[in-house]
C-alpha cells in the first residue's frame, strides 16, 4: 500500500512539474511572440504576388514582423493595401521602399523594406510606406516569351547574313589564290629584283643626301650656338631699356604733374581775364569812343595848321583881303 502511494506521488509530481514547465514555456514563448511591442504600418502595390496574412515582413533581409491584413484599397481599387506590423525599434524611414521579395527562391513571397537613409526622418506609427512594383513571373515570362520570338527571327537573319558572308569569302578566297598564283608570284619577283637593283644603284647618291643632311645640321647648330649670344644681348638690352622707362616713369610723371598744375593756373589767369574783361566792358567801350573823339579833333587841329600855319603864331586871325574892283 505504501509503495502504491509512493508511486502515485512520484508520478503526480512528476505531471506537476511537467505542467509547470509547460506553462512557463508557453509564457515564454506568447510573451516572445505575441506579447512584445509592435508598430503597424502600411504599404500599397499593384502586385501582391500571394502575400497574405501571416507572411513575413524583412528590413534589408531580416525578419522583423509580420503582415496582419491584404485587402483591396477603398479610395483606388487598382492598388493593393498590405497592413503590416514590425518590432518596435525598426528605424523604419521615408526614404524606406517597401516591395514584393522573398527569403529564397522556394520559399514563400515577404514584403522586403530597404533601410534608407541614416538622415531621413523617421516614420510614425500608421505612415504609408513608400512602395516599388516588383517584377511579376507572368511578366517575366511574357517578356522572356518575347526575347525567343525576336531570338528566332535574329538568328534566321543572321543564317541569311552568314551566307552571304560565306559566298564573299569563297569568292575572296579565290582571288586571293589567283593573285598568288605563278604568273603573279613571278612578275612579283621581277618587281623586288628591279626594286633591289634600283635601290644599289641609287645608294651612293643616297649617301651623299645623308651627308648633305647631316652637314646641314651641323651647320644648324653652330649657326644656333652663334644666334644664342645675340639672343643674350638681346635679352639684356630689353632689360636696359625697361630699367631705363622705370628710371624716367617717374620724372616723367613729376613733369606731367606740373604742366598739370601749369595748365590749371592758365586756365584759372583766363577766367580771371574774362571776368575782369565782362566788368569793365563798358568802361573800355567808352574809353575807346573817347580815344577816337580825340583822334578826329586830332585830325581836324592837323588840317587847319596845314591850311592855317599862322593860327599858331597869331592869336586872331586877319580878316579876308578884299578883291579889287
Amino acid at each position: 500500500m505504501n509503495t502504491d502511494v509512493n508511486t502515485e506521488t512520484k508520478v503526480g509530481t512528476f505531471v506537476l512539474v511537467c505542467l509547470i514547465l509547460l506553462g512557463v514555456t508557453v509564457y515564454y514563448v506568447g510573451n516572445e511572440e505575441w506579447g512584445r511591442h509592435l508598430t503597424p504600418y502600411r504599404t500599397y502595390l499593384r502586385y501582391a504576388g500571394g502575400v497574405a496574412p501571416g507572411s513575413e515582413v524583412l528590413f534589408g533581409g531580416i525578419s522583423v514582423g509580420r503582415v496582419t491584413t491584404v485587402r483591396s484599397w477603398n479610395q483606388d481599387h487598382t492598388r493593393i493595401e498590405i497592413l503590416l506590423e514590425v518590432k518596435e525599434g525598426t528605424p523604419v524611414n521615408e526614404k524606406s521602399v517597401a516591395k514584393l521579395g522573398s527569403i529564397s527562391l522556394m520559399s514563400s513571397p515577404a514584403i522586403s523594406i530597404t533601410t534608407g537613409a541614416n538622415s531621413a526622418q523617421r516614420l510614425t506609427a500608421g505612415q504609408a510606406i513608400p512602395s516599388q512594383e516588383s517584377v511579376s513571373i507572368d511578366d517575366m515570362t511574357r517578356k522572356l516569351s518575347g526575347i525567343a520570338d525576336s531570338a528566332e527571327s535574329l538568328i534566321a537573319q543572321v543564317q541569311d547574313e552568314l551566307k552571304g558572308i560565306s559566298g564573299k569569302a569563297q569568292a575572296l578566297l579565290a582571288n586571293l589564290n589567283e593573285a598568288t598564283g605563278p604568273a603573279n608570284r613571278k612578275q612579283i619577283a621581277e618587281i623586288l629584283q628591279e626594286v633591289n637593283a634600283m635601290v644599289a644603284k641609287q645608294s651612293p647618291k643616297i649617301d651623299q643626301i645623308t651627308d648633305q643632311v647631316l652637314m646641314v645640321s651641323r651647320d644648324a647648330d653652330s649657326a644656333i650656338n652663334k644666334i644664342g649670344p645675340l639672343v643674350d644681348h638681346t635679352d639684356a638690352t630689353v632689360m636696359n631699356v625697361n630699367s631705363t622707362i622705370d628710371q624716367l616713369r617717374d620724372p616723367i610723371r613729376q613733369d606731367l604733374a606740373q604742366l598739370q598744375s601749369t595748365m590749371e593756373q592758365a586756365k584759372s589767369l583766363i577766367a580771371s581775364i574774362q571776368s575782369v574783361v565782362k566788368g569793365n566792358d563798358d568802361n573800355i567801350h567808352e574809353t575807346i569812343e573817347n580815344l577816337r573823339v580825340a583822334t578826329e579833333n586830332l585830325d581836324q587841329l592837323t588840317d587847319q595848321v596845314k591850311q592855317r600855319p599862322w593860327s599858331l603864331v597869331r592869336i586872331r586871325q586877319p580878316k579876308d583881303r578884299k578883291v579889287p574892283q
